[in-house]
């Protein structure tokens, strides 16, 4: 797991929540290349399994009602488990490649973050998913790029990570109680 998404784990379980981050490349193979050969490594269903794994982990610990956030693929598959029946009472996906070839009714309240300048996830993309889901559910911060939440790398955009993070913990404090 990247040190990253330990750090948003640590930071979420300091606002109470109990927070897990599954290993989705555990089906693809050591070695298996550049990341993007690790990412089409990891298949639709292979990945819907194991977040549904997750939850149930989720719930056997005590969490009455989940949420899932991810960036980047974890943005895409935040979508896709909200999109896809997987049992979540909040989305909130971080510069998700991709969304716009998945999009479909959202089976519970959903909240995407976009940068502007995102040099993977171009603004028609973010239109789609803006007119499939409203302006309102569409967070874009003109100023960031892909990555803008990854603190201690180069795509870090510190004033849109720290509003992000005010409105992920807000989103998650209205829908998950």
């Amino acid at each position: 797991m990247g040190w990253q998404l330990l750090r948003v784990c640590e930071r979420l379980a300091g606002q109470g929540y109990l927070a897990l981050a599954p290993d989705l490349y555990h089906r693809v193979a050591d070695g298996a290349g550049d990341w993007q050969q690790a990412i089409a490594g990891i298949g639709r269903e292979e990945a819907l399994t194991d977040l549904r794994a997750a939850v149930a982990l989720l719930r056997e610990g005590g969490a009455p009602s989940v949420g899932i956030t991810g960036f980047c693929m974890g943005g895409r598959l935040s979508y896709l488990a909200a999109t896809s029946g997987v049992d979540v009472q909040a989305a909130a996906p971080f510069y998700g490649g991709g969304i716009e070839r998945l999009l479909g009714p959202a089976g519970c309240p959903l909240l995407a973050f976009f940068g502007g300048r995102d040099e993977y996830v171009p603004p028609s993309a973010v239109k789609a998913v803006q007119e499939r889901h409203g302006a309102e559910n569409v967070v874009v911060y003109p100023e960031a790029g892909h990555g803008f939440m990854r603190d201690g790398s180069e795509s870090y955009h510190e004033p849109s990570a720290r509003d992000a993070w005010s409105r992920l913990l807000a989103f998650f404090a209205e829908h998950l109680g």
